[in-house]
């Protein structure tokens, strides 16, 4: 089954824009929006359940920049931005 965001996140992810994304976030227990980079569609490999789930760099977390694995219920917009992500910048091999 296709995923309603997941068209838009795609076309994000290839044309290197950032999204807003408005999710119901467990952590805090409330709907919250955060800037993001897309990242990836696909199970996480940190879950028990391996259900697909949308990756994201979160740039406007509280603590620090880090990944944001949303299932896709969770979501409730995902809007994609006119600011582009540069990809060097946050994926850093070593």
């Amino acid at each position: 089954m296709e995923e309603k965001y997941l068209d838009g996140f795609i076309k994000a992810i290839r044309e290197k824009r950032l999204v807003n994304v408005r999710f119901y976030s467990k952590e805090d227990g409330k709907v919250i929006e955060r800037k993001c980079v897309p990242l990836d569609y696909g199970p996480s490999r940190r879950t028990k359940l391996k259900n697909n789930r949308f990756h994201f760099w979160d740039l406007e977390s509280d603590k620090q920049n880090h990944v944001l694995s949303l299932n896709p219920e969770q979501i409730e917009m995902i809007l994609i931005l006119d600011d582009k992500f540069q990809p060097e910048k946050i994926v850093i091999w070593d």
